[in-house]
């Protein structure tokens, strides 16, 4: 994902192409914030002006009661789910971007860009000629339910999108979830320690899916692998039947048998919950290490010797 708080000033020679006048036209219905911007960059190259002339360009084709959301929700906002954006607009807001950045997007890229994150760091690397082999991937409810040992109703993640040692999720607070009748009576909340399972369930996924350098590209099993602790936990607000669960975590430190992990939950781009450690206890495919114990309560035979 793009890091929209570096304070390094990359710069790029002759960014963009056409006439200032052109540019102007194009731009005429985004806000003079995002024109200023497009004009700073190509005089100057600066792409550090990317994700604010993206957000401006991007701004000009979404609803007004969807404005706060693109401008709060950070990277993870997707153009097509979250934003609404049908195909012709997309169209029309790549077309703009090229015009602003004088770049070239090939379909078969389009195809990859699906939040402002994916925008961000792709026009980065196009303009500054850094490419790298880092991507995003998208997994929908049916893959997330394969390969996740958590099923329904124990669920909570309704689709993630993977880099390499991140990850965001959703899951959509139905209102049909049975403990909601008892937590509580006329009054349904989401449980906050549900909150951390979702969040929890999102770091299994990952595990799973991305082999790690520091556990040899080896894969994790599937049936042994535990949330074992939860630390600095600090919840911000309710979450009630109709909301989306907006998850984050980034993977801190990992060891065999134990990684950690950091977390977030958003719920229309505002901050409800964080948690500044997530620790799960895990055992890869073919060891003979075993993880015993209830609920994640893990003793972890082999580990420190014992």
């Amino acid at each position: 994902m793009s890091d929209q708080t570096t304070t390094t000033r990359e710069t790029v020679a002759e960014p963009a192409r056409g006439s200032d006048e052109l540019l102007k036209e194009t731009l005429k219905r985004c806000s003079s914030g995002t024109l200023g911007a497009a004009l700073e960059f190509r005089r100057t190259g600066d792409v550090s002006l990317v994700p604010k002339i993206v957000l401006g360009i991007i701004e000009r084709s979404v609803e007004p009661d969807l404005v706060d959301q693109l401008r709060n929700g950070g990277d993870s906002i997707r153009f097509i789910e979250d934003l609404q954006i049908d195909s012709i607009d997309m169209i029309e807001t790549v077309m703009m971007v090229e015009e602003a950045m004088g770049i070239s997007i090939k379909n078969e890229e389009l195809i990859e860009l699906r939040t402002i994150g994916d925008m961000n760091t792709f026009i980065h690397e196009k303009i500054s000629g850094m490419g790298t082999s880092k991507k995003t991937q998208f997994f929908p409810f049916e893959e997330v339910a394969a390969i996740l040992p958590h099923q329904n109703p124990f669920l909570f993640l309704h689709e993630a999108t993977l880099d390499d040692r991140s990850a965001t999720g959703k899951y959509k607070i139905s209102g049909d979830e049975d403990f909601l009748e008892g937590h509580f009576k006329g009054n349904p909340v989401f449980p906050a320690s549900l909150m951390l399972e979702a969040l929890g369930q999102l770091a299994v996924f990952l595990l799973l899916k991305k082999p790690l350098d520091e556990l040899g590209r080896e894969r994790v099993d599937a049936a042994d692998v535990y949330f074992t602790g939860a630390d600095g936990v600090r919840c911000y607000k309710i979450c009630k039947p109709g909301d989306t669960l907006e998850l984050s975590v980034s993977l801190k430190r990992v060891r065999d048998p134990i990684a950690v992990f950091s977390g977030q939950v958003h719920v229309n781009g505002e901050k409800t919950a964080l948690v500044d450690e997530v620790t799960l206890a895990f055992r890869l495919e073919g060891s003979e290490k075993k993880i015993n114990g209830e609920n994640g309560a893990a003793e972890i035979s082999g580990l420190n010797g014992n």
